[in-house]
């Protein structure tokens, strides 16, 4: 959907583009914990099953084991808009999060943290919702300035190429909410577990949906 049809809707993506600013000038850029202790490694992963969004969520343990998985279904209230991704799923995701019994010390989520046109891309707008370290993991991020492994926006690095899996193209990481880029890729590089080149958060957030999937004949 582009912002005319938005507009035809009543949705002001005037107002939303000051709401992200304001809320990305929240969002905290410096290792909030010491991740060196941490045990718990949750991955979010979101896609559409039919009409409505479906979100997986798991908690791993620090051997990179399943010890928890959530999921739920809700019908979008917001239309699809690249860049205002959080209107439309972020409900959703809360819902999922809040099913949760494990707390986790980090989530990962499959889009983007600073990494987006005004600072607030999915990632970041969840943590800071829900006052958590996040961390963004895309295959590709399309804005900014790409200068060797690093997205600049700003004058700001806000991603890095990660290579994980020799032979495959890299991940961009992105920082969330409350830890730093270089901490993010740190988390990430640990929560890798062969033969996959995302993390293996997302690996089994991606395995749960499908599970779903099947199971409601899909």
């Amino acid at each position: 959907m582009k912002e005319k049809e938005a507009l035809e809707k009543g949705i002001e993506l005037g107002k939303l583009q000051e709401e992200q600013k304001k809320l990305a000038k929240l969002v905290v850029l410096k290792d909030e914990n010491d991740f060196s202790q941490a045990t718990r490694f949750a991955g979010m992963h979101i896609e559409m099953l039919g009409k409505e969004i479906l979100v997986s969520i798991v908690v791993l343990d620090e051997a990179l084991e399943v010890i928890e998985e959530k999921y739920v279904t809700r019908p979008p209230r917001f239309p699809y808009i690249p860049g205002y991704q959080a209107y439309r799923e972020l409900p959703a995701m809360l819902a999922a999060f809040d099913k949760l019994e494990e707390v986790p010390d980090v989530i990962f989520i499959e889009s983007t943290g600073i990494a987006h046109a005004r600072g607030l891309g999915l990632a970041s707008h969840f943590g800071l919702t829900v006052g958590k370290p996040t961390i963004g993991i895309t295959k590709d991020i399309f804005e900014g300035e790409k200068k060797d492994k690093d997205v600049i926006m700003n004058k700001k690095v806000v991603a890095s190429l990660l290579e994980t899996k020799k032979g495959s193209n890299p991940i961009y990481v992105s920082p969330g909410h409350m830890l730093t880029l270089k901490t993010a890729l740190e988390l990430t590089k640990r929560c890798i577990k062969e033969p996959h080149k995302m993390p293996e958060p997302i690996v089994q957030a991606r395995k749960s949906a499908s599970t779903v999937q099947h199971e409601m004949g899909h």
